[in-house]
């Protein structure tokens, strides 16, 4: 399988986000942990049952941090898929929740639902005819049949195309399907979570800015170390990129690299997964560290806020 991985964005206060996620959106608090490099903040991953590839959404968490700014070199916005009959249930229940959205739109022949969350990222739902016999989990809020299947893609807005869409091609065997306007939509082999990545087109736009709201980075798939390899090696020898050396993340193994255009891409394994320190079951319930900073886990747990009505 190709296409996502996950996407890691920056959020403010660690209680609203968790609350919007899990409750709101109804999507399964898989992983409980910290940023590795930064451990006074957490690191959440939500997404299906089992924290399936390319259904992964993850936070950084920085209560306080300012809000970020749209513009070219960033994530413009981040889509889930849903089933095409389920954009009513969602509109209804948006407007329960007080979630702000625009009104339902068209885009390559698709009904797109878009909103926002707390922290102003931008999201949006697409009713994906078929999408309904996908694999589904519910928290026991949102009705089974109307959850969340994990991403459709996401939305790069670039000043120039022509060399993330030849890295996308080349390095994660995605290819050109279509046309609109100045957009252009990239889809992975097969229909999988995540397989699409649209690229806007939006020269002379103004640069975003990274904050509250943004999103920090795009992991594609690899499905082992040596395909990871083989894909760094295309970044070197075809693109002239140099990734960084691999990291253990616990859940799956990572390079970084920055691409043309500006956006942070990664590479990341689907191994070993996110059942590896803790059951299904029970994904999300507890405070997970790496070992390295396991003898610190009494200072850790400290200085983290604690997190009201846990989800799983």
């Amino acid at each position: 399988m190709s296409g996502i991985h996950h996407v890691t964005a920056i959020a403010g206060e660690p209680q609203k986000n968790f609350s919007f996620y899990t409750r709101d959106l109804g999507l399964r608090f898989v992983k409980k942990t910290v940023n590795f490099d930064d451990p006074a903040t957490y690191h959440f991953y939500y997404g299906d049952e089992t924290g399936r590839p390319g259904s992964i959404l993850t936070f950084f968490p920085w209560d306080g941090a300012p809000p970020g700014r749209r513009g070219v070199g960033e994530t413009h916005q981040t889509t889930f898929r849903v089933p095409q009959r389920s954009l009513g249930y969602w509109t209804q229940r948006f407007l329960e929740k007080g979630i702000k959205y625009e009104a339902l739109e068209k885009r390559f022949g698709e009904s797109v639902l878009a909103f926002s969350d707390p922290d102003g990222m931008a999201l949006a739902l697409v009713g994906i005819a078929g999408a309904g016999e996908e694999p589904a989990w519910s928290n026991g809020d949102v009705p089974v049949e109307h959850a969340i299947r994990g991403f459709q893609g996401v939305t790069l807005l670039l000043d120039d195309a022509a060399k993330t869409a030849n890295i996308l091609t080349d390095v994660f065997g995605f290819r050109e399907t279509a046309r609109e306007g100045s957009v252009t939509r990239f889809k992975a082999p097969g229909d999988a979570q995540g397989n699409v990545v649209d690229i806007y087109e939006a020269k002379g736009f103004l640069r975003g800015s990274q904050g509250r709201g943004s999103v920090h980075h795009i992991a594609f798939r690899a499905k082992d170390d040596a395909e990871q390899g083989v894909m760094a090696q295309k970044l070197v020898s075809n693109h002239g990129l140099h990734p960084t050396e691999q990291k253990d993340r616990n859940y799956f193994r990572s390079i970084y690299f920055r691409e043309p255009g500006g956006v942070l891409f990664e590479i990341a394994t689907d191994i070993p997964g996110f059942a590896v320190d803790e059951p299904v079951e029970t994904l999300g319930r507890d405070l997970k560290l790496p070992s390295f900073l396991e003898p610190h886990r009494k200072e850790i747990e400290g200085v983290l806020p604690e997190l009201q009505g846990a989800v799983s």
